[in-house]
């Protein structure tokens, strides 16, 4: 007898002034609870990385943008998609820090999680920190071949947070 394995609850994932929200997809018929985890998180931007299962209309109506990225099940993100997930997370960060950025695959376990990963890692976290941070949160997320890229993952600190009057680009050294 085989039981039916529970998705896992909506995870918030906090590094600085950057928060995420990792789900499952909802469907039409679930997009009215779905609605109420966005608000209460404060959520004003969804990033979808599977195919679409639920109409956007209900959340655009509520001030809500949706980013549709798919890309493969199981699969690290392609540098296009990447690219998108960076410039959109350096753009609402700096616009609103602490603001809360919703990602969801179909179990909220592989290319979500990734992405959020990817990020913690471009704000300066190492892949393992990153890794356990986001299964602490989300048991079973991210598989072998999706920790194998970010064991490889070069991070260029394209979120890392600016500081002192050199915008911490020299990493504390003194020109002189």
């Amino acid at each position: 007898m085989r039981m039916k394995a529970r998705r896992p609850e909506p995870a918030e994932i906090c590094h600085k002034n950057m928060r995420f929200l990792i789900t499952d997809r909802p469907t039409d018929s679930n997009l009215d609870k779905y609605m109420e985890e966005l608000q209460k998180h404060g959520v004003k931007v969804v990033v979808r990385v599977c195919e679409p299962t639920y109409s956007t209309d209900k959340l655009v109506n509520h001030g809500i943008k949706v980013c549709d990225w798919e890309f493969d099940d199981g699969s690290p993100p392609p540098p296009e998609i990447v690219q998108d997930w960076f410039n959109l997370l350096k753009a609402r960060f700096q616009e609103d820090p602490g603001s809360c950025v919703a990602v969801h695959c179909v179990a909220g376990l592989g290319r979500a999680p990734v992405l959020v990963a990817l990020a913690l890692m471009e704000a300066g976290i190492k892949y393992e920190d990153a890794v356990e941070m986001i299964r602490e949160k989300r048991r079973g997320a991210i598989n072998a071949k999706q920790l194998a890229y970010l064991e490889h993952y070069r991070a260029k600190a394209r979120l890392r947070q600016k500081n002192g009057r050199n915008g911490g680009s020299h990493h504390n050294c003194s020109i002189l």
